[in-house]
């Protein structure tokens, strides 16, 4: 995956994929739904506190497009923002009892990915400004590659 938007977009979808199939687990765990239900889930829940969840979720899932169609610098601050917000949604929702040793297991990979995701918009800085280099080209009517 040479191409940092591929890679980065791509990386979004693996902790994506991490956050909801962690949730997916948790929700299996017997009792685990009555527990929500009945409001015993360590945070009472509203819907402010579902908006607020649905609002830090869309940050995710908005970066697996916007990763690809923002310019090197603005896709760099972009996916930036948006790695502080999700880790620390990750961090601050998970939990580190040993009863949810799986759930430790997705945010380390969800947190893996995201440092990824920091580590390459930072080092191929180089590649930004080759890319700002290279003239337009024209585009032909058999070109669909732009």
């Amino acid at each position: 995956m040479n191409d940092l938007r591929t890679r980065l977009s791509t990386l979004w979808v693996v902790v994506l994929f991490n956050m909801v199939y962690a949730d997916i687990l948790t929700f299996i765990k017997p009792g685990a739904l009555q527990t929500l239900w009945a409001g015993q889930a360590g945070v009472h829940i509203t819907q402010g506190v579902l908006v607020g969840f649905a609002i830090l979720l869309e940050v995710l899932i908005a970066m697996i497009f916007v990763s690809r169609i923002l310019k090197p610098g603005p896709n760099r601050w972009a996916n930036t923002v948006a790695v502080v917000i999700t880790t620390a949604f990750v961090i601050g929702g998970g939990s580190v009892d040993l009863h949810h040793l799986y759930y430790v297991f997705f945010a380390a990979v969800e947190v893996a990915c995201m440092a990824l995701i920091v580590w390459s918009v930072w080092t191929r800085r180089d590649s930004e400004r080759a890319w700002r280099r290279q003239p337009a080209r024209a585009v032909t009517s058999g070109d669909r590659s732009v």
